[in-house]
């Protein structure tokens, strides 16, 4: 078990060319030795196995969904960064890795990021050959639109459905490496434990979602690409399989457990609407780039928004942030939406909602070219709410939309267990407390597509692995315990449902580990999360059997990881003394409500070790040293 970043030595410009110049190599012949698995089918774990079957290694791919299309990378919809400069309005690699650096306020890894950057503009010349379908300028040439926090427009798009096209050309290299046997699919399968075997990982114990029944898989090396844990709030942007289990079974092994309180919160999601909502959808960031958010600067003004005149509206996003104006970050216009409804301004039945705007747009370009671009969020938004962006604005309000945290990886991708690697979101790595738009794509692809090609390759050829299979007694030990934490959860047999106790733990979260937190709050969570888990073990009520297909017991397994996940969250937190990006707490803060970093104290990243059931999990720190950024406030006004 190793903790240390392994970032090479040399300039930041060249420490990427120099690794890859200088690592250790695999002959074809030998590829073909290596057995991979790969746990997630979105854009990095699609990507990886299409690349790793590529280069002849063996690959067994699991995913949660009946198709890896379904996989939640489907539903970005926005677009993804690449420092190609193609507007010629100033952007480049550098600046790129500096507004990343920057967004995620100066929490992340220097060369992690910049290889992200770096890595960007060879990101779209690939997808671009696999034949996705990039929107383009009238002539022809790739076209570009802004994000938030970013004053160049640097992010490619395909309409409002970028993630799902990105997935569809990832996913048909997949496919082409099934079709020739170097790739095997393993659908409907929830990963339940990670099997180690002299301190390095050597498999995994998969749920056949469908029959029930547990199956042992062996291999050189392991690679979670599984997303995050937003729903641990119940009410969140992302599909409902999403889930924390498999990272959180492999910090329980092992795996040390980066920045979990680093949660984002999406400023432009269509609000709560009743009590019996079991998720939230996202509108894109990108109409941020021609939408306005307002609200009346009276109160009392119940006026139809399309009947309030211009100097009766408080743009307020351009009135406290001037230079950036709507396209602030996440963290920072989720705050502000939130102290804005929190003063009594906001809009609709709750008055927790504000107006995002596209009516000067329209006006502007002309309906058909915002159709063009923004039609398909048009559309959903008119299918949920009944009203027609064209017609009125829309209403948003934030909402649990990616994590931050994951699990901690060196500059390899991997994990502090051996052989075990963490893709994309499932990782810490690259975008500090807050998430620029945009940037999950290029992050999953970049990882899959380019890094672990080679960092897996310097694994396989650094060390000597003994060769074992499923018959190994790590993996029967394995099996039984996933066994039993299973039958435990099926004898439970009380009254109360899974989703009563989901729902009650997001609520908790959301209030005092949401957008806003306090010392006095987090204490009160951790209090109500242990009798709720408490009450979770002797009141909860599974119907069927574990030799079926069984929905509520699977996500019982993930609730109760959810349960235990929370503490952390929470402790993470309490421990991080400054308030940076999503992470606010209100005992750090300027006068102007932004948040108050230490630099002095909390340039670290914190990496959380399993310690044991009932006991607390032990703090290591990553200094984070930066030789090439100069620290500043982080200011978007």
């Amino acid at each position: 078990m190793s903790f240390t970043s392994n970032v090479p030595s040399g300039p930041l410009e060249q420490k990427w060319t120099k690794y890859i110049s200088e690592i250790k190599l695999v002959s074809p012949a030998n590829k073909r030795k290596f057995q991979v698995i790969v746990v997630g089918t979105g854009l990095a774990g699609a990507s990886a196995s299409a690349t790793l079957g590529e280069l002849g290694y063996n690959v067994k791919t699991f995913c949660i969904q009946d198709s890896p299309r379904r996989a939640h990378s489907i539903a970005a919809q926005g677009g993804i960064n690449a420092a190609k400069n193609y507007q010629g309005d100033g952007d480049s690699i550098w600046r790129l890795f500096y507004d990343t650096i920057k967004g995620g306020d100066f929490r992340a890894r220097e060369a992690n990021v910049y290889r992200l950057a770096e890595l960007s503009v060879k990101i779209i010349d690939h997808c671009v050959a696999q034949g996705v379908p990039f929107a383009r300028e009238y002539g022809g040439l790739l076209a570009n639109r802004s994000f938030g926090g970013a004053l160049v427009s640097r992010t490619f798009y395909a309409r409002g459905q970028t993630g799902q096209q990105l997935l569809l050309g990832a996913y048909s290299s997949m496919l082409r490496q099934v079709k020739t046997g170097k790739v095997r699919l393993f659908p409907r399968r929830e990963i339940l434990d990670i099997v180690v075997i002299d301190g390095a990982a050597r498999g995994v114990i998969a749920r056949n979602l469908v029959t029930g029944e547990l199956e042992a898989h062996s291999a050189h090396a392991v690679i979670l690409a599984t997303g995050g844990y937003g729903n641990i709030y119940f009410l969140s942007t992302n599909g409902m399989n999403s889930n924390v289990s498999a990272t959180f079974r492999a910090y329980k092994r092992g795996a040390y457990f980066a920045n979990p309180c680093f949660v984002q919160i999406h400023p432009t999601c269509i609000p709560v609407s009743g009590h019996y909502q079991s998720k939230l959808t996202l509108m894109s960031e990108s109409l941020r780039n021609d939408g306005r958010v307002w609200v009346p600067k009276d109160p009392k003004d119940k006026r139809p928004p399309q009947e309030i005149p211009e100097k009766d509206r408080d743009y307020f996003l351009e009135r406290l942030y001037p230079s950036y104006g709507n396209l602030v970050p996440r963290d920072v216009a989720s705050r502000a939406t939130k102290l804005i409804c929190d003063q009594g301004k906001g809009v609709g039945p709750t008055g927790y909602a504000v107006y995002l705007d596209l009516s000067d747009a329209i006006k502007r370009d002309g309906r058909d070219v915002i159709e063009k671009k923004y039609g398909n969020l048009f559309e959903m938004y008119e299918k949920i709410t009944g009203v027609s962006p064209y017609e009125s604005p829309m209403m948003i309000y934030p909402a649990v939309h990616y994590v931050m945290g994951g699990l901690w990886v060196d500059y390899n991708l991997m994990t502090t267990i051996d052989g075990l690697f963490a893709l994309g979101e499932a990782n810490f790595s690259d975008h500090g407390a807050n998430r620029l738009g945009a940037s999950a794509l290029m992050q999953g692809l970049a990882d899959g597509y380019f890094v672990i090609p080679y960092t897996l390759g310097q694994y396989f050829a650094s060390k000597s692995l003994i060769e074992i299979n499923e018959s190994h007694k790590a993996f029967e030990e394995a099996k039984k315990e996933v066994f039993e934490s299973i039958q435990r959860l099926l004898n439970i047999k009380g009254k109360r449902t899974v989703s009563h106790f989901h729902k009650n733990l997001g609520s908790i979260m959301w209030e005092y580990a949401g957008m806003e937190r306090s010392d006095q709050g987090l204490t009160k969570a951790k209090e109500m999360i242990a009798q709720l888990r408490e009450e979770f073990w002797q009141d909860l009520f599974i119907p069927g059997s574990v030799s079926e297909f069984n929905q509520t017991l699977s996500k019982a397994i993930r609730v109760s990881d959810y349960l235990e996940f929370a503490d952390l969250i929470v402790e993470d937190a309490l421990n991080r003394r400054e308030s940076c990006g999503c992470h606010f707490n209100v005992a750090f803060q300027t006068p102007e409500h932004e948040p108050k970093r230490d630099d002095e104290n909390c340039a670290y990243v914190a990496a959380w070790e399993y310690q044991g059931r009932d006991k607390p999990p032990l703090l290591h720190k990553e200094p984070l040293v930066f030789e090439n950024v100069k620290l500043g406030i982080r200011s978007y006004k």
